[in-house]
């Protein structure tokens, strides 16, 4: 069909932390067509430091991909980005987690918390908190233990069982109306089991998924996950994760490194280009992932 991405109405990408902020960026010409829906289930850091006192979702990866999308520096992003030192009560914390955890009591929904900022830092992307719910990840190991909260679950040695969030919780209805309008949606880069899952584990967004009529791509990581778990995933094997738990074979095609493993990876799409940064290798060019892309929809 010859499509580019400036002609698409809208495209989400759907994960959390880094590797979502790097999409985000990548795509940021994209203006307000572009969605990011982000996963809230961090439990480690500056942000699980503030649910375990305070309660609420968690920030930290949401405020990750407001720092990659802000194109105009100011005092304003210099302040969300600030992160305190030294050993009192403050250190390590990162003040866009506290700013927007203060937005959280103030405001009625956490979506306007958000919002507030975007407009603040002239962020033109949508961001959307995969639930306005606090919820936590959790998994069930081998022998049937359930392990409780990302950190944990990023450290076991064998892949989980089953993945499950507590308490099952609704997805935002704005992304499930993205999802429901876009033409194009993104899953990757980044942590498989806790940054990628989770948003698929609420039925109504797995749901969403199946219904889709739009292009979806799987975007692989770069670096060795630091999950040994997740580190023993082939491609295969993480689209057929991600498909058991989205109810349906949904994902079109790959954007992998040229050293990424395909073996097993049957009627699919698969786009092997250099996509490393120059700086960190590990995390994705912002050009060469456009090229990647475009190519994608250029092939479908």
């Amino acid at each position: 069909m010859n499509r580019t991405l400036a002609d698409l109405d809208r495209v989400v990408a759907l994960g959390g932390g880094h590797g979502l902020g790097r999409v985000m960026s990548a795509l940021s010409p994209l203006g307000s067509r572009l969605t990011g829906i982000v996963t809230t289930t961090d439990n480690g850091g500056s942000t699980g430091r503030i649910r375990r006192s305070e309660g609420g979702i968690a920030w930290g990866d949401m405020r990750n991909c407001i720092n990659q999308l802000i194109t105009e520096p100011s005092v304003g992003s210099a302040m969300f980005e600030y992160r305190f030192t030294g050993n009192g009560e403050l250190a390590g914390h990162n003040l866009g987690n506290l700013i927007l955890k203060a937005l959280d009591h103030l405001s009625v929904r956490p979506l306007e918390a958000i919002n507030i900022i975007r407009n603040l830092l002239k962020v033109d992307a949508f961001l959307i908190p995969m639930s306005e719910q606090p919820v936590d990840l959790v998994a069930m190991d081998q022998e049937g233990n359930m392990i409780w909260g990302e950190t944990e679950i990023d450290t076991m040695k064998q892949p989980p069982q089953e993945l499950m969030l507590h308490p099952a919780v609704q997805p935002t209805r704005e992304a499930l109306e993205a999802i429901k309008q876009a033409d194009l949606i993104l899953i990757g880069p980044g942590s498989f089991y806790t940054s990628l899952m989770p948003i698929l584990l609420m039925p109504e967004m797995a749901q969403a998924l199946r219904r889709t009529s739009a292009t979806m791509v799987f975007i692989g990581n770069l670096g060795r996950e630091l999950s040994p778990a997740a580190a023993s995933l082939t491609l295969a094997d993480k689209l057929a994760l991600l498909e058991k738990y989205i109810g349906k074979r949904v994902i079109d095609a790959a954007v992998v490194s040229p050293h990424a493993d395909i073996q097993g990876v049957e009627d699919r799409l698969i786009v092997q280009h250099p996509l490393e940064a120059a700086d960190i290798r590990y995390r994705h060019d912002r050009q060469l992932l456009r090229v990647a892309l475009e190519h994608v929809l250029q092939a479908i």
